[in-house]
């Protein structure tokens, strides 16, 4: 299975989900299903070889260490670091990957400055065995606590000051989308610098947010599951992204990478009747685009 344009293969993000946690289980699933694409977690040394071996692509590989690498303490982060850079040679056996994480600080107390001081050391020790290897990190934008890296002014700041072409972006652009961030503008401002994509949409409550803002927790009413009052994520298809023009600008860039489906969507999620559902779905839907 291929988007329409460009004909980047589809695939699926390995998640928490029980059916998801064993390997070949997913692998057979995904097979049947036609996806040509998986997304392996923190356990990539043990599973990238089995997704070669079922004849599937690896999109991205979870980095085995993510908040220790944005440590105060400087003995955690060196210890991040080596385990992280024992991981890439184990998983760069198999040939070159990219590497997922969020930029989440071990302390989001800190301020922000300062545990992105500890974040570019970091990621700058890593950056010759990334390069050795052909290898990236793939940065997803997820706002969690003290997360680092999400919006355009960060990951400016971040490419400055680690300027190595192995940092890299996984675009999702669910992430922006409820931030508030035009998403084509920008996958125009870092196309250079996306190696993987997220196949995860995101929509607009926009009556919700005339009852209760932005800003502050409703008094009565609850959140969205996977979102919040005014916005929530959904399967591609479902929201409000505009996946066609997303695939034509990243054809035009020359990006050579797959698109795999992360579920997140209340719709979908809770029963493994209805998680295949909206993964085929959201397929489906990009293979149109």
């Amino acid at each position: 299975m291929k988007t329409r344009t460009g004909e980047f293969p589809i695939g699926v993000r390995q998640l928490w989900m029980d059916w998801h946690k064993d390997i070949d289980t997913l692998i057979g699933w995904a097979k049947e299903a036609g996806l040509e694409v998986i997304d392996v977690g923190k356990n990539g040394d043990e599973t990238v070889q089995k997704v070669l071996d079922a004849g599937l692509r690896v999109g991205s590989v979870d980095f085995a260490e993510w908040q220790g690498m944005i440590s105060a303490d400087g003995a955690k982060r060196a210890d991040a670091v080596a385990r992280n850079t024992d991981y890439i040679r184990a998983c760069t056996e198999h040939g070159p990957q990219n590497f997922f994480l969020a930029m989440l600080p071990e302390n989001p107390e800190l301020t922000r400055q300062e545990n992105f001081g500890y974040m570019s050391e970091s990621f700058g020790a890593l950056a010759a065995v990334l390069e050795e290897t052909n290898s990236h990190i793939v940065i997803e934008g997820w706002p969690g606590p003290g997360a680092l890296c999400c919006t355009p002014a960060d990951l400016r700041a971040f490419f400055k000051a680690v300027p190595s072409r192995a940092m890299g972006i996984n675009y999702d652009p669910s992430h922006l989308i409820r931030m508030g961030i035009d998403p084509l503008r920008f996958l125009e401002e870092f196309k250079d610098r996306v190696f993987h994509v997220h196949g995860k949409d995101c929509t607009l409550l926009s009556e919700n947010l005339y009852d209760y803002g932005s800003e502050q927790a409703p008094t009565f009413a609850e959140p969205a599951a996977f979102g919040a009052m005014h916005w929530r994520y959904t399967i591609p298809g479902h929201g409000v992204t505009r996946w066609t023009k997303v695939f034509e600008m990243l054809k035009e860039n020359g990006y050579k990478g797959a698109v795999s489906i992360e579920l997140e969507d209340a719709n979908f999620n809770g029963k493994e009747a209805g998680e295949k559902q909206g993964i085929l779905l959201g397929a489906e839907f990009l293979s149109g685009c």
